[in-house]
């Protein structure tokens, strides 16, 4: 039904209109009595191959909600009902802002992509805590950035707020320095800043009495020689973990026409085409880290395959986003059974 009605009537209105409406539908329906269990009979599927052990957290299948669809920690529970194995909400910043000016999220239907220029549009860290004070027993990672108006100088301090904020409320963090949609935010991945970054989150870490893992997410664009800075900081300090990949700023080997992706301009390229180079850093890092440090891959996974694909290049876990709009609500399913069934 999603692919011939759902999907049709959707796609016919603008990205974000249609993303927050199928939210409101979702949480609305929740409300109904008896609506969550049937949601849950129908949608999620459990199995003892599924199960992994990752950062010190035991997840019950390795398939989560890429950061950015729920970016204010609203739909946790709904996105756990249709069978998710953990939810990264954000970006989350410490100030509320509006993002980037609209329509900043579009379809590629010929491609199978999304471009989004969002900007980490969010209501604040404060704004999320009381709803994450609810989550119950859904693993939950905390994405966090920088504000738009503080300038690189400043931001380990955008970062340490955040991390401070969500730390007794989430299960791990991500450091995002990868999104292209924040003005010079991406030159926060070169070497010594992002040290510098993640070194003192580790050292501010230390004040709590629970070890909670901090990962960081890697944008496709990095060259070899980056990945391997990348490889070198990650083995030095410790860090818990990688997430590659982001989205990404080229627009080679797309179907749609040069007009069509003009008219769109710029901002991050999610979905299929991105499947390719996702893969190939998450085997590059892989192959150079020896299983030292975990990766949760995501990028491109459209079908089951796909999802076996980034996990037999190296990575631990998956993360899904275009897929899911792409593909419906029964995707993670099928992930999942298709993965009990070959691992």
């Amino acid at each position: 039904m999603y692919q011939s009605l759902v999907k049709p009537f959707l796609f016919k209105k603008d990205a974000e209109e249609a993303h927050h409406q199928i939210c409101n539908l979702m949480k609305n329906g929740l409300k109904v009595p008896f609506v969550k269990p049937i949601l849950r009979a129908q949608y999620q599927f459990d199995h003892p191959k599924l199960e992994r052990e990752v950062f010190g957290i035991k997840f019950p299948n390795p398939v989560g909600m890429a950061a950015g669809f729920d970016k204010d920690a609203k739909m946790i529970t709904e996105l756990d009902c249709l069978g998710f194995g953990f939810v990264e909400i954000g970006t989350l910043t410490p100030k509320p802002q509006e993002g980037n000016p609209k329509p900043r999220l579009f379809r590629l239907p010929k491609d199978k992509g999304l471009i989004n220029r969002m900007g980490f549009n969010n209501g604040g860290v404060d704004d999320a805590i009381d709803r994450l004070k609810k989550k119950g027993n859904v693993i939950v990672g905390g994405n966090i950035g920088k504000n738009k108006v503080t300038p690189n100088e400043n931001a380990i301090d955008d970062y340490l707020y955040s991390f401070d904020k969500l730390y007794d409320h989430v299960d791990y963090f991500v450091v995002n320095v990868s999104s292209p949609n924040t003005p010079n935010l991406r030159d926060l991945q070169d070497k010594e800043p992002l040290t510098k970054l993640l070194v003192t989150l580790q050292e501010r870490r230390k004040n709590y009495e629970v070890r909670k893992p901090i990962l960081l997410k890697i944008a496709p664009d990095l060259t070899n020689g980056q990945l391997d800075d990348i490889v070198q900081i990650v083995s030095e300090i410790k860090l818990d973990g990688l997430i590659a990949t982001n989205t990404t700023i080229s627009r080679e080997g797309l179907v749609s026409t040069e007009k069509e992706i003009s008219e769109i301009g710029m901002g991050g390229l999610s979905g299929a085409p991105l499947r390719a180079r996702s893969t190939e850093v998450i085997r590059y890092l892989a192959d150079r880290l020896q299983g030292q440090v975990p990766i949760i891959g995501v990028g491109g996974i459209h079908t089951p395959e796909d999802a076996l694909e980034k996990l037999q290049a190296g990575a631990s876990l998956i993360q899904v986003y275009s897929g899911f709009i792409y593909e419906g609500p029964k995707f993670i399913k099928k992930i999942n059974q298709y993965l009990a069934e070959k691992l």
